[in-house]
């Protein structure tokens, strides 16, 4: 489901399409927390974080390993960074609520293909 960011550009729930586009993707760490950051190629990102490609972020080092588990595809960079912060400023009761809500609606684009 589109998210309607200020400014009129809109972020895309789902996978990154092909571009210049940026991905908001939220990570779930081996400790049970969870890591939020914007990248325009989320599986090489998710490489770093897991330490298999550079050093990746040092809150994710020793969390590792890593899986991804949200993607909202963004217009831009500065898109992407606002939804970043609109959802690290979420409490952990609604972040989970995003998450669940992503699965969800996940599964139904996978049965509906």
């Amino acid at each position: 489901m589109p998210d309607k960011a200020e400014g009129g550009a809109t972020c895309e729930d789902g996978p990154a399409p092909a571009g210049p586009r940026y991905v908001v993707y939220i990570l779930a760490c081996a400790d049970g927390t969870l890591y939020t950051g914007v990248a325009r190629d989320v599986h090489k990102r998710i490489a770093e974080h897991n330490g298999e490609r550079g050093r990746g972020a040092r809150y994710t080092a020793a969390r590792r390993p890593v899986r991804l588990v949200y993607q909202n595809a963004c217009e831009g960079r500065a898109e992407a960074q606002r939804e970043e912060a609109r959802i690290k400023a979420l409490t952990r009761t609604q972040k989970n609520a995003l998450l669940i809500a992503y699965a969800a609606q996940a599964r139904h684009q996978r049965d509906e293909s």
